[in-house]
Order: C-alpha cells, then structure tokens, then sequence
C-alpha cells in the first residue's frame, strides 16, 4: 500500500463489486469509455499518469452528458471500448444533484447512461463501472453484469490518483458503504436498523427465505427481496475475509448487575475471529451489531455497537473483543428512562449489517 497524501480519499472509496484481476499486472490498455463529471480532466489525467508509469495508454470518449437523451456520443464511445483491453465507465450524478433543493424521485442513472453503460457491457470487455454520486443509487442491472463496480461518492481534490491507485491494485480499499443501496427505489426509505414486522419474510432479517416465495401473507415484496442490494457496512477488497467462533463470555447477566451504576464496566465481552483467506495483505471493517428481542418497547432488528479495523497477512488470523457496557445493551423506556431489562440479545460480528456469525445471551431477572 502506497502510504501518500491521498490515503484518506483511498479508504473511503467503496468497492461493491470487484473482479478476480489486478489492472496494473494484466492490461496493456485502459480505455475510459465514458465520463460524465463536470470536470474530467482532474480524473483522466490520474489515470493517463498511471497508465504512463505502467506502460499502457488511455483512450477518453465522452460518451454522453450527465443529463439529456442524446447519443451523439455513444459510437464514438462503443468503438473505442471495442479496441480496448478494458473498458472503465465514469457514470452517475453531478454535484448540483445532491444537497438542498436537490431531491429526486428516480434513483436510477441520470439520462441515457444506463443505455450507454448497457451497450458497452454486451461487448463483452471487462468492464470496471466507477459511480459517482451522493445517495445510494440503484444499481441492479449493473450489480448482475458488470463485474467490478466501484462507489466514488464526490471525492475531493486528490480523487484522481485516489481512484487510479485503487483501480489498478497499488492500494487494497476497505471503504464501507455508510446507507443501503436499494435494490429498487420502491424499498425507500430502506435502512438496517428496521423495526421488527409482525411477520417477517425470514427470522427478523427482512430477507425473504426460498420457502417464503409461495406463500402471500408474509412481510416482503412480490418482485424484489426485502435486503438491500449493498447493505450498511458493506464494502470489498482485493482479498477475502473469514469470520468463526463468535462467542460472549457469560450466557446470562443478572438485571441487577446490568443496571448497577457502574455504567462504564463492560457488562458483556464478546469475541470473534476475522481471517484473510485471500493472496495479499488487507484490511477488514470489523463490524458488532445488537438485537434486543422482548424489550417493552419495539427495538429494531440490528444495531451497530462498535467496529474495529485490522489489518492482515494472507492466511492470517486475529481474535477481536468487543466490550459491551450499559449505554450499548440499554434502551429508552415509556418513561423515557434508560434501562436494561430481562430479554434476550442477539449479537452477530462479521463484514456488514447482514452478519451471519452470531452468538446469544440472556440478561436475567
């Protein structure tokens, strides 16, 4: 990893989708088929750097504009991509479509990109999609046929030779996506922390189950599934995380303990170990998540208690704790006081906000 200025922009890049190949070892030639930002030069000249230092070249077509329903731009753009080894699309929103006044019913890619972006994938070219936007877009059609997408949000000043270092594999990204990407904008407003439904799809993870399908009265859509497409937390790497042995290290907690006025103890201390499976050093998000089940006030299926970040070798493991304390296992009551009661916790660690590790204790009377 390349220890530089840009480093803080490199980790907030979110790779949502990544292929099997490092840019920098395996293409001769780069080619940006299309960039839709208000100035493009400050990202193509990252990249023509880089692509200068690794003895490849670029080849820039505009393609089309953020907005508007011309193709003026796509032949030139679908030739190029043509003669190219890889083909890298810039696509998403402006800067003026986020922030106030700036609402939008569809969450769609503005224009005709995603005519663009679709035309460009059917040639068949590995294809590496770079979104930029500020609000989870959605992203179904790409999430199934481009193989590598990359979440640039709006990126400051040292965006370019961020984006460039992490494409072609000079830095490992371990960014997290901080909102759920719908699957479609009719799941808004979508969020992982949901409130428990009388009938949910699956156990209490809003995720329609295989059996679920045939069956009408259950809590989910009839078209889409329930879970987000990139749920909170997510994010990939050039390398492969593991998680096993999710443990807490009482299975009950005595009431009266929990609601000592000690609050700063750690009530309840749970571990895990995280593993690189994969050939290069990463560095993994390590996320807790929370559900108190039986509370006298509905508490939501999963909440973020604490994360950590570690970094390892390939076949590397490292156990993680996690200390939970009064302000983590409490919540408001009717009397708008904070307070644990005698229910049941669920705590799972793992990589996002649909963790599957998990592991269970009860706070007795």
């Amino acid at each position: 990893m390349n220890a530089t200025a840009t480093s803080p922009a490199i980790q907030t890049n979110d790779l949502l989708t990544g292929m099997e190949w490092t840019p920098a070892q395996t293409r001769d030639l780069l080619h940006l088929a299309a960039d839709v930002k208000a100035r493009p030069d400050r990202y193509r000249g990252a990249l023509a750097g880089r692509c200068h230092s690794t003895v490849c070249s670029l080849d820039y077509q505009k393609g089309t504009e953020i907005e508007g329903s011309s193709e003026a731009g796509f032949a030139a753009a679908i030739d190029a991509a043509n003669k190219a080894d890889v083909v890298l699309l810039a696509l998403g929103e402006s800067a003026e479509m986020s922030g106030e006044a700036a609402s939008r019913v569809h969450l769609d890619l503005p224009g005709n990109q995603q005519e663009l972006l679709e035309a460009i994938v059917k040639l068949g070219k590995p294809t590496v999609l770079v979104v930029f936007s500020g609000r989870p877009l959605v992203l179904d059609w790409a999430a199934e046929n481009v193989p590598a997408i990359m979440e640039a949000w709006f990126p400051g000043d040292e965006a370019g030779p961020a984006i460039a270092n992490v494409l072609f594999g000079d830095v490992n990204p371990s960014g997290r996506v901080p909102l759920s990407f719908p699957r479609a904008v009719g799941q808004e407003p979508l969020y992982y922390a949901q409130l428990p439904t009388g009938r949910p799809a699956q156990g209490r993870d809003h995720v329609p189950s295989e059996g679920a399908k045939g069956t009408k009265f259950f809590s989910r859509y009839l078209d889409v599934r329930n879970d987000a497409l990139f749920p909170f937390g997510y994010g990939l790497s050039y390398t492969k995380f593991t998680y096993s042995d999710v443990k807490v290290n009482a299975a009950t907690l005595p009431v009266s303990k929990a609601n000592s006025p000690d609050h700063a103890a750690p009530l309840v201390i749970v571990t895990a170990i995280v593993t690189n499976m994969g050939s290069r050093e990463g560095t993994e998000v390590t996320q807790l998540y929370v559900n108190n089940n039986g509370a006298s006030v509905s508490q939501p299926v999963r909440l973020l208690k604490g994360f950590q970040r570690v970094t390892l070798k390939p076949g590397e493991s490292k156990e993680l704790t996690f200390n939970l304390g009064f302000d983590d296992l409490s919540f408001y009551n009717v009397e708008s006081k904070p307070v644990i009661e005698p229910t049941h916790y669920t705590v799972w660690v793992g990589g996002d906000s649909l963790a599957s590790q998990s592991a269970a204790f009860n706070v007795t009377p």
